[in-house]
């Protein structure tokens, strides 16, 4: 007697979509890919090769546009491109993690166990050195 595991079925980039209205999220049609957003949290999502890709880390929504959690070694706030800063709560940070959670769950990703600890920042900003990451600096003697 053989015992055969059932193939998984591929959804389509329009099924998952749907899998995000069906766990509350809501999905706005962008220029090239999709804006899944609950509340105050947003992510851009596209579709490559079959796959969902995501286009920017998740973040907070200001003025329209996805602000990323900044972590400046004193406090984390969230910068948008756009230069606008807001500083993070700790509901931020909750509402945040919860956020990127359900969205795996309901896309059917992998919640690694580092994310799963707690909210992980885009851009750390410890330091206070200039062009720090642009490259060789520039020398005192040049």
């Amino acid at each position: 007697m053989f015992f055969r595991r059932e193939h998984q079925k591929k959804l389509t980039f329009s099924e998952r979509m749907e899998c995000l209205r069906e766990a509350g999220f809501t999905v706005d049609s962008l220029g090239n890919g999709v804006r899944a957003a609950r509340g105050a949290f947003a992510l851009d999502l596209v579709e490559q090769d079959g796959e969902i890709q995501v286009l920017s880390h998740a973040g907070l929504l200001l003025s329209g546009e996805i602000a990323r959690l900044t972590d400046g070694g004193f406090q984390k706030f969230f910068r948008a491109p756009s230069g606008q800063r807001k500083p993070a709560a700790a509901a931020d940070l909750q509402g945040l993690h919860e956020f990127e959670e359900d969205l795996r769950e309901a896309l059917g990703q992998e919640s690694y166990y580092n994310e799963s600890l707690g909210t992980v920042s885009t851009f750390y900003l410890y330091d206070r050195v200039a062009d720090r990451d642009k490259g060789v600096p520039k020398r005192a003697w040049e």
